[in-house]
């Protein structure tokens, strides 16, 4: 439970110090560098965290391990589950920061297990009981809720901001159904499904995104200017959130921890105060409860989320065969 609730603190912190790189002038010199800034700083930010996942594996001893993993069966699925929820998911969340603030981007996409209950329902026949429905009727109802009207205080496009957390939720959905399933054999290893998932994402990015929108040029210029610090910072604690949340994932199963996990968006509450000195109005409070109960409740098993034990044996198995 520890691995989870820690998942949850570093990616809340991630959040709110990448919300801090992202309001310096690297991103605003230019009408480009506006343009571009989600998708340059989340190819900064997963580059970086990239290099601080070899580092670590080379400390480990394990970069051979990671590369028979890649070539494995899992290994390919990995590498599909990390495009979708890293250039699509993650370029959608920092789009959302930069719009309307880490405190709501993280309380809308707090959706995301919800969305990939739902998914695994209807592609991969994974039963849903009503309660389950019941959580994601009420999610969809608090995201509507904090979507209808603009709040007050927030840096962008309240619109544009929505739109982010919305193509987030359906990245990271997507890829945590995957990667559930992956994480199932005792042939993958959690550490080096991390390395190879940041990897991907950034390589995708040089090699793909950047050309086609000819972003190398405002890459390099953030690369040189004072958010690179802060954008290391960020993927820092973004690369131990995933360490955290992967090995979660093998030791106490899926559902338990992405319960954990989507309570990121109440610690990023706290810490958006301290650090910018701002938090969400009474409505965004009460709906990031309302999405995080709602969210837990539409994902999970509510029995075996009590369960006492590990649940990573029993969670999921349905997946193995459709896949």
């Amino acid at each position: 439970m520890g691995y989870g609730i820690g998942a949850a603190i570093t990616w809340a912190f991630d959040t709110v110090i990448l919300s801090i790189a992202l309001s310096c002038s690297a991103f605003f010199e230019t009408e480009q560098a506006i343009a571009l800034a989600s998708l340059t700083s989340t190819f900064l930010h997963d580059g970086a965290s990239a290099v601080f996942a070899f580092i670590f594996m080379a400390v480990r001893g394990k970069l051979k391990q990671t590369k028979d993993l890649l070539v494995s069966k899992y290994g390919k699925y990995i590498v599909i589950a990390a495009v979708i929820g890293a250039p699509l998911g993650m370029t959608g969340y920092v789009t959302s920061i930069a719009n309307i603030g880490p405190a709501y981007t993280a309380a809308i996409t707090a959706f995301f297990p919800a969305y990939g209950a739902a998914l695994a329902h209807f592609v991969l026949k994974e039963p849903m009981r009503g309660y389950n429905w019941a959580g994601l009727i009420v999610c969809l109802v608090a995201v509507a809720v904090l979507g209808w009207s603009p709040a007050e205080g927030i840096p962008g496009n309240w619109i544009v901001g929505i739109i982010g957390c919305l193509i987030c939720v359906v990245g990271w959905g997507t890829e945590a159904v995957i990667i559930a399933w992956g994480l199932k054999s005792a042939q993958v290893d959690d550490q080096c499904a991390m390395q190879i998932r940041q990897t991907t994402s950034a390589i995708t990015y040089a090699l793909v995104i950047m050309p086609i929108v000819g972003g190398w040029g405002c890459s390099i210029d953030a690369f040189l200017s004072d958010a690179m610090p802060w954008i290391a910072l960020a993927a820092l604690s973004g690369t131990a959130s995933y360490l955290l949340y992967y090995k979660a994932i093998a030791v106490i199963g899926a559902a338990k921890s992405m319960a954990l996990n989507i309570t990121y968006s109440a610690w990023a509450i706290p810490f958006s105060l301290v650090f910018l000195g701002t938090m969400p109005d009474a409505r965004g409070i009460i709906c990031a409860i309302v999405i995080i109960v709602g969210a837990i409740v539409a994902a999970t098993d509510v029995k075996a989320l009590f369960t006492k034990g590990d649940t990573s044996g029993t969670e999921l198995e349905h997946l193995e065969q459709p896949l």
